[in-house]
């Protein structure tokens, strides 16, 4: 292989990551000289070099994005906020656009949600959700105690619509 100077054969060979790239050079020795390398001594075997130029690190584990992009795997849970934006594009493609957990819904939901809004917007907070089944839950023991049972089963059917993420509202209070 020759130098990048076109006039002799090169000897040595640089190996350069920077932000996740790899850049080679192939030098001849008078041209590794010019710019500044130690060449060592004719007899010496040239070895190639490798210089990882690492980018930003996580400060919670060290992990680098050139480490990420090497492996696929992040160090730790920080790792999401310190390469949040080299990460969002990367997410948005693999989740066809979205970039929150917004948990699992039935395929008919997920069909109304695509013409009517957001599923973060139709499912509600999960905390409030939570609080709703709590609350569904505790009215439903209160109407089989005090032996209501038509109103025990439209509770009953009210959680089953809760905890499947199909939050509509009944018809009448139960």
């Amino acid at each position: 292989m020759l130098c990048h100077c076109g006039e002799r054969e090169a000897t040595i060979h640089e190996v350069i990551i920077r932000a996740g790239k790899k850049v080679e050079r192939h030098l001849c020795e008078v041209c590794a000289k010019r710019a500044g390398m130690d060449v060592g001594t004719p007899a010496t075997p040239v070895v190639a070099k490798v210089t990882v130029v690492q980018g930003p690190t996580c400060e919670t584990c060290g992990t680098s994005i050139a480490e990420f992009k090497h492996t696929g795997l992040l160090g730790c849970p920080a790792c999401y906020r310190r390469f949040d934006i080299q990460l969002t594009p990367l997410l948005e493609r693999a989740h066809e656009g979205g970039t929150h957990h917004v948990g699992k819904g039935p395929k008919r939901l997920l069909a109304a949600m695509a013409t009517e809004g957001s599923q973060e917007s139709r499912l509600g907070d999960a905390v409030e959700r939570a609080a709703r089944l709590g609350l569904l839950r505790q009215q439903l023991d209160d109407a089989v105690q005090n032996e209501q049972y038509e109103r025990a089963a439209m509770i009953r059917d009210e959680i089953s619509r809760a905890a499947a993420g199909d939050a509509a509202r009944p018809e009448q209070e139960p």
